[in-house]
């Protein structure tokens, strides 16, 4: 991602100042995002950004420090040449003290957003000084936000059949994610994957099956029909295998895979457990065709660098002042709270599949979400409880931060949100609203 720093400044202002926030200014965006340019002096004219701007064609934003006080005459040579995001970035007047004003930045950077409002242009605002951890911290989200934009246009979904009967929740129009997100989507058929799964040899996939059949020693008792065959554990590795195959293949970086009733009527055994540990090796994977709920994954999961959840708020405890998100049986076996455990689905009672609650931890709670001109996206700050598992399958109890848990339901329910959230592990509400922010995708946090 191309980053380029415009220190600007008038002369009649206190250079040694001005100087001294340009020099930490430079230090701190290398250390933070080496792939940032910047001039070797301050640029005090609209001429002088004009000749340092005649040697960049593309450009993915802009940081425009308004180093001292300077007019809105210098916006123009950015807004003509490029149309990208720009950061106004103000810095603190170095002393009140009743003497001279040394820098005026503030009313420098008020200007500059007049002028970018007034075209209808976007941009973001960070206050404070290049030694200050809170604008290292803003400009941390910032560049997280901006890259995590760059993944999306580079990033193919595999759709791998079609969303069951009553989830049309989960298709979306595939244009539109296109022009919005750059998201791309290559699709097959379930009878692909399972025709592919079927052809493989044995030695094919032997380490697949080892990794599976180690989960074995942490399996349910037999009292929960837990009694999973060779044949099953065969038929897993296998699939694992043709999901892994078909990402490789066709450069795909998130699958979103239909699951019921083919994999259980036609293959005799779940892909719950596959999706499981795709999740775990970096490809985000969702079930029941939930292609919003996929990027959402991907989002979570690039944003915090772990894997994120995917599940249904089923329930409400009250014990525990929480949402209870869960589902059949995949989640990422390192998010396992007690070590994963091998199950059956309880629905259908075919192994294998994931059988765990999630650890605990600082979440977010988000959901890419249709609306319908486009799309909008819901947050959520929340503690995931160290609770014991609530129910067969994978689930989590998450209290939110503020507010509660019936207020959240209350007014997801009201808004039309998709019965699919994603849970990731960290704090990435700003990293979240600024990308909304550049990608004119409306921001709703709950």
């Amino acid at each position: 991602m191309r980053t380029i720093f415009l220190p600007l400044a008038r002369t009649t202002f206190s250079m040694p100042d001005a100087e001294d926030i340009f020099t930490k200014s430079c230090l701190m965006l290398d250390e933070l995002h080496p792939n940032t340019s910047h001039p070797d002096v301050l640029l005090t004219s609209p001429e002088m950004l004009s000749n340092y701007l005649d040697g960049f064609e593309r450009v993915d934003m802009l940081i425009y420090q308004c180093t001292t006080f300077v007019g809105g005459d210098f916006v123009p040579e950015l807004t003509r040449r490029f149309n990208c995001p720009v950061i106004i970035w103000s810095v603190r007047e170095p002393s009140i003290d009743g003497g001279r004003l040394k820098l005026n930045s503030l009313t420098g950077a008020f200007s500059a957003a007049n002028n970018l409002y007034s075209q209808k242009r976007k941009f973001g605002f960070v206050f404070g000084n290049p030694d200050s951890e809170d604008v290292k911290t803003k400009f941390r989200h910032i560049f997280a936000s901006l890259e995590m934009i760059e993944k999306l246009r580079n990033m193919v979904i595999g759709v791998i059949g079609s969303q069951p009967s009553g989830f049309g929740f989960g298709g979306i129009d595939e244009a539109l994610l296109n022009g919005k997100l750059g998201v791309r989507i290559i699709r097959t058929e379930v009878s692909s994957i399972i025709a592919q799964a079927r052809s493989y040899q044995p030695d094919t996939y032997a380490k697949t099956l080892d990794e599976i059949k180690s989960l074995q020693a942490n399996s349910l008792p037999p009292a929960y029909q837990c009694c999973i065959t060779d044949e099953n554990f065969d038929k897993h590795a296998r699939l694992m295998t043709a999901y892994q195959d078909f990402a490789v293949r066709n450069g795909v970086s998130v699958i979103a895979s239909r699951c019921w009733p083919d994999f259980f009527v036609e293959y005799g055994a779940p892909v719950c457990a596959a999706l499981s540990f795709l999740n775990d090796i970096g490809i985000p994977a969702s079930c029941e065709t939930d292609i919003g709920g996929a990027v959402s994954m991907y989002i979570g999961s690039q944003l915090t660098g772990k894997p994120a959840y995917f599940g249904d708020p089923v329930a409400i405890d009250d014990n525990c002042g929480a949402i209870v998100f869960w589902h059949c049986g995949a989640g990422a076996p390192s998010l396992a709270k007690d070590g994963a455990k091998l199950g059956v689905h309880p629905n259908r009672k075919i192994g294998p599949v994931m059988e765990f609650g999630l650890k605990s931890g600082v979440v977010t709670i988000l959901r890419l979400s249709k609306t319908n001109i486009g799309f909008r996206m819901l947050v959520c700050k929340g503690v995931a409880l160290d609770e014991p598992q609530k129910f067969y399958g994978t689930s989590l109890a998450v209290r939110p931060l503020t507010g509660s848990p019936a207020e959240k339901i209350q007014r997801l329910v009201a808004d039309g949100a998709e019965p699919h959230f994603v849970i990731a592990y960290g704090e990435i509400t700003e990293e979240l609203k600024f990308m909304c922010q550049l990608l004119d995708i409306e921001y709703y946090e709950y």
